[in-house]
């Protein structure tokens, strides 16, 4: 009889424990009902900072750069330059650069099925940038600047200044120099120099494969 009676209470022991077991870990599982932190609001004159005219990297696609290139196949296919963007004050103009200078990447250059090699790449980074009058609008008052060139295929390497009509070329005389090379600043393109008489000879265009 007194074994029977101690037997039962063990038993409802074990089984209390049991149940008090598992209703602690179903209260810790169980989701609590408290209020969420509130996400952070960006403030209005630091959005509006971010957001204005200035010199920011921008990824840019390389086909864009070298759209003579287009039977290779660069990787990365694209390339981290400093570049402008942002909003103006006003919805007539725009984000523009007033200021450039080149920079040179190492990128690899393939041939489908054929072979691959490393390249040195010159890219146009900005400088500076400022808004002014959209070219659609400006053109309404005033005529456009002339072209740098007769002909589309080589208008990728000059750039011009939209409001000095200026012209420049993309790529430098210090890095043709290099390659002991000149640069012609009037056709933007590179050339071996003669011994002779100091000319051009065979000249072929500065965005040729390096």
């Amino acid at each position: 009889m007194l074994l029977g009676t101690m037997y039962f209470l063990f038993s409802w022991i074990y089984w209390g424990s049991l149940v008090y077991i598992y209703s602690a870990q179903f209260s810790l599982a169980a989701p609590t009902h408290e209020k969420e932190p509130k996400p952070t609001v960006v403030p209005f004159m630091n959005v509006y900072e971010r957001s204005m005219c200035q010199v920011r990297e921008i990824l840019v696609d390389i086909y864009q750069e070298y759209p003579d290139e287009v039977e290779f196949i660069f990787k990365p296919s694209c390339v981290p330059l400093m570049r402008c963007a942002g909003c103006c004050s006003d919805e007539n103009f725009e984000c523009v650069p007033t200021e450039w200078s080149n920079v040179t990447m190492q990128i690899l250059r393939m041939r489908p099925h054929m072979s691959q090699l490393f390249v040195d790449k010159s890219f146009q980074q900005h400088t500076r940038c400022e808004c002014r009058q959209k070219k659609e609008i400006k053109g309404k008052q005033e005529n456009h600047c002339e072209p740098c060139t007769d002909t589309e295929r080589r208008k990728h390497l000059f750039v011009q200044d939209p409001q000095t009509c200026k012209c420049s070329c993309k790529n430098t005389d210090s890095r043709c120099k290099t390659k002991q090379l000149e640069l012609n600043e009037k056709t933007c393109r590179r050339g071996k120099k003669s011994s002779a008489d100091q000319s051009y000879a065979a000249p072929y265009s500065a965005d040729l494969a390096h």
